[in-house]
């Protein structure tokens, strides 16, 4: 996606990124990737094409370890948003890198604090945020908007994007699931830019 934003434009689309959880079963604290994988499809053999696709549009995979449960992940990114500290897609790249590429526990409030100091989260609100975290707070709020996704978009899947036009914010907005390459954004964008 951010390789379609550079060539096509930061100034003319706006993505928003759509809260959703895979498996709400999952273990609040995380769970090993082959474990998780072993437990709900019999083995992690469909990872091995993930890896393949993501390594050509630079989703290396380098040390995916832990399957998260993502609530506290989403209540981050809403806490940012709401703060205006950082947008839902910075936040969003910060967890990727931290889940995918550095093999960390996005479950745990530690971990999504050290992304928030690394985010530029600065020290006076970090003890705000710890709290939200800590305490859940947020989560009520995370849950109902995966409702309301699934209900208005019918998302069933992840990443979840909505893109719109910034020329033309009263545009129909694009929704799509999963991960897509450049040239698919690339068509998207152009779409709504002749609108």
């Amino acid at each position: 996606m951010r390789k379609a934003i550079s060539k096509f434009g930061q100034d003319k689309v706006a993505v928003e990124w759509k809260p959703y959880i895979i498996d709400p079963g999952t273990n609040l604290e995380g769970e090993t990737v082959e474990a998780y994988c072993k437990r709900r499809w019999g083995g992690s053999g469909w990872t091995d094409r993930l890896k393949v696709e993501g390594r050509k549009d630079g989703a290396n995979f380098a040390d995916w370890k832990i399957w998260p449960h993502t609530l506290k992940a989403h209540q981050l990114i809403q806490f940012c948003k709401q703060n205006e500290l950082a947008s839902s897609d910075k936040v969003n790249e910060s967890l990727f890198q931290a889940e995918y590429e550095k093999g960390l526990n996005i479950a745990k409030v530690d971990v999504l604090l050290e992304i928030a100091k690394e985010l530029g989260v600065s020290s006076s609100i970090m003890d705000d945020l710890s709290e939200y975290l800590t305490e859940n707070h947020g989560a009520r709020e995370v849950k109902a908007e995966i409702k309301t996704g699934k209900n208005q978009y019918g998302i069933t899947g992840v990443p979840f994007f909505i893109v719109g036009s910034t020329a033309s914010p009263s545009s129909r907005p694009y929704g799509f699931s999963g991960a897509q390459s450049p040239e698919m954004f690339l068509e998207v964008f152009e779409e709504l830019a002749e609108e």
